[in-house]
């Protein structure tokens, strides 16, 4: 992949230097470096506010009510698994309802570690699980409409219900997938 990824800015390189307009596509290359640098800032301080929030839930216990809240969809869907599976099968389905794809990636590392039973092979859980969380329903699509309000929309949650019924319905068809091709 590094290679590829090499020849292609070498190539990008090689065709800029032959357009004979080298000047106006390295401002290009150094406004769009500029943005890029300017959305990640802004991202990190919507994802430190996220984490901020979501070690208060923790530190409250609400984190664990909304684990013990969605532990029966868990262990309707998971079945077979631990304890501690659930626990963090739990967190990361609610993590990701909330639209917090970057705080349910931990969350969801410990429940394939949980899961994991010590062959290199992925079982059935796993591979539903990889599944949820690539799916995940959106309750509250955060990061999305953090985004579209930096974008300067005037009406950044309209993305709610149309998200909520995208999310539903690819989360539904993957597991749906998985039940019926993956064996295990």
């Amino acid at each position: 992949m590094n290679l590829i990824f090499t020849l292609l800015c070498l190539i990008s390189l090689i065709m800029l230097a032959a357009s004979g307009k080298p000047d106006a596509a390295i401002s290009a290359m150094l406004e769009g470096s500029g943005d890029a640098i300017s959305l990640c800032v802004k991202l990190c301080a919507i994802y430190a506010v996220w984490m901020s929030l979501l070690k208060i839930l923790d530190k409250s216990k609400i984190s664990q009510k909304l684990a013990r809240g969605l532990r029966p969809v868990s262990r309707r869907l998971f079945k077979g698994e631990s304890d501690s599976a659930h626990y963090y099968l739990s967190l990361n389905l609610a993590t990701n309802m909330l639209g917090l794809g970057g705080a349910a990636t931990p969350l969801g590392i410990k429940a394939m570690n949980a899961m994991a039973d010590g062959s290199d092979t992925a079982t059935k859980n796993m591979a539903l699980m990889l599944v949820v969380n690539a799916t995940s329903i959106q309750l509250l699509p955060a990061t999305v409409i953090a985004m579209r309000s930096q974008a300067g929309s005037s009406s950044a949650a309209d993305i709610l219900l149309p998200g909520l019924i995208a999310t539903a319905v690819t989360t539904l068809l993957g597991i749906i997938l998985v039940k019926i091709f993956v064996r295990g």
